[in-house]
């Protein structure tokens, strides 16, 4: 029997929603029967489902056997790092492609963002989605650099809708590694150092853009670790808080022994 719209809505608001908001990833499982000859002919008239039309009409009328949550819980030592990270006065945000409510339930228990952030969340850019960024602030246009004409630099088409946006970003959900890329290079355009942890092939752009790149030597991508600029063997965030440790003290000896 079909989904009636009430049942699409009790699917979406009861469980998904539910689940979201106890930081579990959603995971819907459906199947559709086909006669081994009739999905041959649809293969070869879609040339192998290339087209999102073609995907959608070979996944109608599927029937839905069951909604399941998954949780990635935190590693161990994550909210402290993050709230010594405030403290050392770094402003953490999350890319993710988590939907919006996982991805905010998420973000609160590591500590990224509070009730108290929640509650004072005004203009609405606490937590946003990739889409709702993207648009926002116009996306990215080309231009000749102003210092050298013979060179295409990218900017914010939006710089002052991204000027007002990026104070209170903490989490962009649903996002795209273009909107991390947009986002690094909004940051960079305001003269912010931008630091930029990522894994996948498609994070390259952003590790590549930003002033630090981490890439995770385990679960991370060749292509990734030969963007980045500090490669994490332990994939974990808390051990970059140890190379802006060591970072920071170079730094300061340096600029003492100069005064010196």
């Amino acid at each position: 029997m079909p989904l009636a719209p009430h049942d699409k809505t009790h699917i979406l608001e009861e469980v998904v929603k539910k689940f979201a908001q106890k930081t579990y990833r959603t995971l819907l499982c459906a199947y559709v029967d086909y006669e081994k000859e009739e999905y041959g002919r649809l293969h070869e008239l879609t040339s192998g489902f290339k087209t999102e039309e073609a995907k959608a009409k070979t996944e109608a009328n599927l029937v839905v056997t069951g909604i399941f949550g998954l949780m990635d819980p935190l590693r161990d030592g994550i909210k402290a790092a993050v709230e010594r990270c405030h403290k050392s006065g770094i402003n953490v945000r999350m890319c993710t492609g988590d939907n919006i409510d996982t991805a905010t339930a998420i973000s609160m228990e590591a500590g990224i963002i509070t009730r108290t952030d929640m509650l004072n969340n005004e203009g609405g850019y606490l937590c946003m989605t990739g889409e709702q960024f993207r648009n926002a602030v116009g996306g990215l246009v080309e231009i000749a650099d102003p210092k050298n004409k013979d060179k295409i630099i990218q900017k914010v088409a939006n710089i002052k809708a991204f000027k007002a946006i990026q104070k209170d970003l903490r989490v962009l959900a649903r996002s795209s590694p273009e909107d991390k890329y947009l986002l690094v290079t909004g940051l960079k355009e305001l003269d912010k150092v931008v630091a930029v942890t990522g894994d996948g092939t498609n994070d390259a752009p952003a590790l590549n853009r930003a002033d630090v790149g981490f890439a995770m030597g385990v679960t991370g991508t060749d292509v990734a670790k030969n963007a980045a600029d500090i490669v994490l063997i332990d994939d974990n965030f808390v051990s970059i808080l140890t190379a802006i440790l060591y970072g920071r003290n170079i730094y300061d000896s340096v600029r003492k022994f100069l005064q010196f």
